[in-house]
């Protein structure tokens, strides 16, 4: 039993979860997969499928009856892992642009350096992206700046999606009181673990563009964070 799970929500990801199995199956360190797909119909849920015969007890999947939005599929996964007691939950994206081999260093932010939350940043000192146009590394950032004096809050990449929690504070976060979907769901996120007093620590990572698959960012996703943040102020989360 490992007391680490990474999950993964999937939307046509089949050109990516073999190659994100096998590699993250392939770590000394043992980490298991969750992975909650909306219904791909590119055949996604089947090869993982495939994949759980493979690996036996190391790779799970929760299937949805469609799309619901990452924030959700990211509760469902909490959930899931809270109930089988795993002392580390991650969230990490399957495109490749969340390196897998810096889940090693997010483990190692909580489990020996004392963070409750370690958040993979692309903007604290040593974090890069590569692969991005200019135009969107600039929305990236002053979208995280706009964040953080909104919510004065110090973390530098806000809106990242690659993260490790103790369970404990995924226990303490009132996880059906978050109505967000997008990018507004990973601000929240790290807006309710401070508010609780949990410690959060920033790991820099680069940050690598997709190579396989479509980008699921819309202008929804986008007006959802930019004005959600306010609601958050008053929110009891």
């Amino acid at each position: 039993m490992s007391d680490s799970i990474i999950i993964i929500p999937t939307y046509n990801e089949i050109e990516n979860v073999v190659a994100m199995t096998r590699k993250v199956m392939s770590f000394e360190k043992q980490f298991h997969i969750l992975y909650v797909d909306d219904n791909s119909p590119d055949g996604t849920a089947q090869k993982i499928e495939e994949l759980k015969q493979e690996f036996p007890n190391k790779i799970f999947l929760e299937k949805r009856p469609g799309k619901m939005g990452l924030g959700t599929a990211y509760i469902h996964g909490f959930k899931w892992a809270i109930s089988r007691d795993y002392d580390y939950i991650f969230e990490m994206d399957c495109d490749f642009s969340h390196n897998p081999e810096d889940l090693i260093r997010l483990y190692q932010a909580c489990a020996i350096e004392g963070a409750d939350v370690s958040i993979g940043s692309r903007y604290c000192k040593g974090g890069k992206v590569k692969n991005w146009p200019l135009k969107r590394i600039l929305m990236s950032y002053f979208a995280s700046l706009y964040v953080r004096t909104i919510l004065w809050i110090s973390i530098k990449d806000t809106t990242a999606g690659f993260k490790c929690y103790r369970k404990q504070v995924l226990e303490k976060i009132n996880l059906d009181g978050i109505p967000f979907k997008g990018y507004a769901f990973q601000i929240c996120m790290k807006y309710s673990a401070l508010r609780h007093g949990f410690k959060v620590k920033e790991v820099p990572i680069t940050f690598i563009d997709r190579q396989y698959g479509e980008s699921k960012m819309s202008t929804g996703i986008f007006k959802e964070a930019f004005f959600g943040v306010w609601k958050m102020r008053k929110m009891k989360i």
